[in-house]
């Protein structure tokens, strides 16, 4: 059995030290430092029209407070930011790209000086903390007045385009790696589902049958000792840290309850399980890896299985009758190396993908206020 991966993107070549070119343009255009400027004479603010979020259907798309919500059939503002006006969203900023139509819980961002071009003021509302700035009333809110006053730095437009160009060079780089890992992550679960996909020439037992299933121990987080083996209970993640453990080695975790119940996780490390339970394989027929891979395949139908009006849960009486395959060891062990391969691509957040982003989004953010930050010009003239 052999598949292939696809092979690797071609990558944007980011310069080693992006800052480099514009402090050689600092020097030559600006070396005694920029102005400042408020942003009341640099955008003029107008909160997005009407009272709901458009549900006609079109051709532009719809910012709300927090990114795309929808599409429209009207536009009106065009290549501009977009700054959350109220709710959880209050001061967070996007691009509002080409032509788009902005609901009432958005900020229009119409540019109205020729001294900064639209995409660097986008940068340096970013740089701005607009969401911990956000007035608290029944709920947050940008105001006109406190966006009017925010002091940003104007360097000329030379150095302002270079900015740009530097800057949208990572985001278009984060975006293709996001859609790297999106394209990855399908094909992730077209070969699982194809990989563990068996007819009638397998023997399919019930999971009862073959494995044993154990409840983890009550816990709270103030009962906890210091330590660093991961609590499990009904999260993705270990919901805290302890330092005892009551499972070591393959183990197979499913939450018990609440909004997750019924995930299915596997570790290989000791933990300490609470709200979920384990099953241990009591058969020789069976690798643990394989049985999570497969059970991880159909994790749709297993939160199905959530019983419960108020908190939700999952009975290990129905694991008991769920049915599994048993295809040869030998079949079992090729089946999970592939799929450790690309499991470790699309969700490894040490060696895969997600690594990759995480890292160039940080590189991003550090380059973006070193290349946001400008000394004023009256404070060099103090010197």
């Amino acid at each position: 059995m052999r598949t292939a991966m696809t092979k690797p993107m071609n990558k944007i070549d980011l310069p080693a030290a992006p800052t480099a070119q514009v402090g050689k343009l600092i020097e030559e255009f600006c070396p005694q430092g920029v102005q400042f400027r408020a942003l009341g004479e640099v955008y003029k603010f107008n909160y997005g029209k009407g009272n709901t979020i458009p549900t006609v259907g079109g051709q532009y798309p719809v910012y709300g407070s927090n990114g795309v919500v929808g599409t429209h059939n009207e536009f009106n503002s065009e290549n501009s930011p977009v700054i959350g006006h109220i709710g959880a969203y209050a001061g967070i900023v996007n691009w509002g790209h080409g032509k788009h139509y902005v609901t009432y819980n958005g900020v229009i961002c119409k540019i109205i000086a020729d001294f900064v071009t639209p995409k660097y003021a986008y940068y340096q509302l970013l740089k701005q903390d607009f969401n911990s700035m956000a007035h608290s009333a029944s709920q947050p809110f940008v105001s006109y007045d406190m966006l009017n006053k925010v002091q940003i730095p104007i360097p000329p437009l030379t150095i302002q385009k270079e900015i740009v160009k530097i800057l949208d060079n990572f985001t278009q780089l984060e975006a293709e790696l996001e859609a790297e890992l999106e394209a990855r992550k399908k094909q992730y679960e077209h070969y699982r589902e194809a990989l563990l996909s068996f007819g009638d020439d397998v023997e399919f037992r019930a999971l009862g049958e073959v494995c044993k299933f154990l409840r983890g121990s009550a816990i709270t987080k103030k009962k906890t000792s210091v330590g660093e083996i991961p609590v499990v209970a009904n999260a993705p993640g270990p919901i805290c840290f302890h330092g005892e453990s009551n499972r070591t080695g393959e183990t197979i975790v499913v939450s018990r309850s609440g909004a997750y119940c019924g995930l299915v996780s596997f570790w290989n490390q000791p933990i300490f399980i609470t709200d979920a339970f384990s099953i241990y394989l009591e058969t020789t027929l069976l690798k643990p890896k394989f049985i999570y891979y497969f059970l991880k395949k159909n994790q749709k139908t297993i939160h199905s299985m959530k019983k419960g009006f108020g908190v939700p849960h999952v009975r290990v009486k129905d694991f008991e009758t769920y049915s599994i395959p048993i295809p040869p060891l030998s079949k079992q062990k090729e089946i999970v190396a592939i799929l450790d391969k690309f499991d470790a691509l699309v969700n490894d957040i040490s060696t895969g993908l997600p690594a990759e982003i995480a890292a160039r989004k940080k590189q991003y953010e550090y380059y973006r206020n070193q290349l946001l930050t400008f000394k004023p010009l009256e404070a060099q003239d103090a010197n």
